[in-house]
């Protein structure tokens, strides 16, 4: 795979059973690659172990006075720092290109399970986590996947000086294959205890970017109520544990580092000592003494990468572990069916759970007392049940469970929007460029969600669109709109896709009143014969409704029009008009006794 040809037609199916096999099924999904950067990092590796063989030659030759050798000295170095230049240059390139394919096979990954899920996401994993797995941590577990096969190409080139050397010069070979394994080995007890400082840095690195996100986020409520100092100040203890930890890991790996240098040292002092009084005895020559030291001095290079595999590593398995949780999400519970895919999405929508119906083709209002209970519903009817409902059955469309269904026909079937609907940044022209049934059009969906202030400000607020508003950028998440104004510009969005059943959560929650009515009459039109469920409580979208349901602790209880049940339920009464236990008491007690004297008089 090369960066050209990204993104990837299908990224796989990862190991997500824990951390390091994820890391692992990454290497090997880039399996041609690694071997790529291997050969060319040996020869890069091999071409600076090589350069003291030509230094020795050449000194020896000089020694010895002889021409000939001094030539071929000269072939070995120029032919050895050829080489170098090709494999750097080419271990470069591999290297880069198996960090962003495997950088890029990630996000793909985990943008594929963001779009599998939806909405349920953020309400299992925190918003700022799924940031930072998809910002950060993607960048450290393609930092290990590039560097795992630099280090095996030192690691092979090691073996082979060592082995060149025992060959070549057998005294002092000898030492330094005794030397290089104890130089390679010796920071090994370190590392159990720089990876748990890591760990334990990367834990608190991440949920100051979970705390900074959600601040971000919800910065205007924080504004409105006063509390940026207070988020401030939790931020900057978060940043302050942080920056403690990185310090305190940072100090281990400073160890390790010295380490690395110390020891070779030693050994570099050893060779030159013993290898001083065995030229001095005969027992070798200058060249050959120079070619040994010159081999061991640049040992160091390929050692760094034992260094640098441990902290990729390192840092990295905590990256890996978060992605596999992630990743680890699933839409619903799994099934073997494949029935579902010859089967029709379309028909009455039915929740065994609750006993929720919404018949096909009409308008159905769901009144929840609590919003958490609503929401929870909404996408459950999405075929997204929470961990709660996970061993309950699927939602019925037309009598097919959901989650026997294709992804893509559930989705087309079946589209939630959520009360905090999400605007991407572009124009309005390309917010409206969604997969639809081309029935409805743009300007029908914005009349009917009543977006005619939102586009006069958009025109006032174009510069070179010559006051078009479809071609008016919007900014990040709708951020320079009122929420009202996302919010109908979402209502409006999920209008145009016309799927066959359309679930709303509160989607007039943010409108004032006199909207609200105008956008209840606007959807009820629009979605005349279609299947629309609106889970809601504001009594002027209730009426508008054909039918209402009220679900009251997790089942639905009550079914009839708004008026209806208005005037016969209590319960949904209390709902909708805000009574009080004590005022919803009293109307029970006096319904009770009108309902006894009626018995009477009869």
């Amino acid at each position: 795979m090369q960066i050209r040809d990204l993104p990837y037609a299908d990224p796989g199916v990862p190991d997500v059973r824990s951390g390091t096999r994820f890391l692992l099924w990454l290497g090997r999904n880039q399996l041609g690659g690694q071997v790529k950067a291997l050969l060319w990092g040996l020869l890069l590796q091999l071409g600076i172990a090589g350069l003291p063989l030509g230094v020795g030659v050449a000194v020896q030759a000089v020694v010895d006075r002889d021409g000939g050798r001094l030539a071929l000295a000269g072939g070995l170095l120029v032919g050895f720092g050829l080489a170098i230049a090709v494999g750097d240059t080419m271990l470069h390139r591999t290297a880069v290109t198996n960090w962003i394919t495997a950088a890029a096979r990630v996000q793909q990954l985990l943008s594929r399970k963001t779009a599998e899920l939806g909405s349920v996401l953020t309400r299992r994993v925190a918003a700022g986590e799924v940031v930072a797995v998809s910002t950060g941590d993607v960048e450290k577990i393609g930092w290990f996947v590039e560097a795992l096969s630099r280090f095996a190409a030192a690691a092979v080139s090691l073996l082979i000086v060592c082995v060149a050397l025992v060959v070549y010069q057998p005294a002092l070979g000898i030492v330094v294959a005794i030397g290089v394994p104890v130089l390679a080995l010796a920071v090994l007890p370190l590392l159990p205890r720089a990876t748990r400082r890591a760990d334990v840095q990367r834990e608190k690195a991440g949920k100051a970017t979970e705390l900074a996100s959600d601040t971000v986020a919800g910065l205007r409520v924080l504004r409105g109520i006063g509390g940026e100092e207070l988020f401030l100040g939790r931020y900057r203890a978060a940043s302050q544990e942080v920056r403690k930890a990185a310090v305190h890991s940072a100090r281990m790996w400073a160890l390790i580092a010295s380490i690395q240098v110390v020891l070779p040292g030693i050994l570099l002092i050893v060779v030159v000592a013993y290898g001083a009084r065995l030229a001095l005895d005969g027992r070798i020559t200058v060249g050959e003494l120079v070619t040994v030291y010159g081999a061991v001095a640049l040992t160091h290079h390929p050692m760094r990468n034992f260094e640098e595999i441990a902290m990729a590593f390192s840092f990295s398995r905590p990256s890996a572990k978060r992605a596999a949780r992630v990743l680890a999400l699933t839409r619903t519970t799994t099934t073997t069916d494949t029935a579902g895919e010859e089967r029709a999405a379309t028909g009455d929508l039915y929740d065994p759970l609750t006993g929720l119906l919404a018949p096909a083709g009409r308008f159905t209002a769901v009144v929840c007392g609590d919003p958490d209970v609503a929401g929870r519903l909404a996408d459950r009817l999405g075929g997204h049940p929470t961990e709660a409902d996970k061993d309950h059955t699927s939602v019925l469309l037309g009598g097919v469970p959901l989650d026997e269904l294709p992804l893509a026909a559930a989705r087309t079937a079946v589209l939630v929007q959520d009360k905090d609907p999400v605007l991407l940044s572009g124009t309005l022209q390309d917010l409206f460029d969604v997969p639809s049934s081309g029935a409805v059009r743009a300007e029908d969906a914005l009349a009917a969600a009543q977006c005619g202030d939102v586009l006069d400000a958009l025109a006032q607020a174009s510069v070179d669109t010559d006051g078009d508003p479809m071609r008016t950028r919007i900014t990040e998440r709708g951020r320079s709109l009122s929420g009202g104004q996302r919010q109908r510009l979402a209502l409006a969005r999920s209008l145009v896709t016309d799927p066959e059943v359309l679930v709303l959560d509160e989607p007039t929650s943010a409108v004032d009143s006199h909207t609200e009515s105008r956008v209840a009459e606007g959807i009820a039109r629009l979605r005349e014969g279609g299947t629309t469920v609106v889970l809601a409580s504001s009594p002027l979208l209730l009426d508008r409704a054909e039918r209402v349901v009220l679900v009251h602790e997790g089942q639905a209880v009550a079914v009839g029009t708004h008026r209806e049940l208005l005037a016969g339920e209590p319960r949904y009464r209390a709902v909708v008009t805000r009574e009080t236990d004590e005022e919803l008491a009293t109307a029970t007690r006096l319904a009770a006794e009108i309902e006894a004297l009626e018995g009477e008089t009869a």
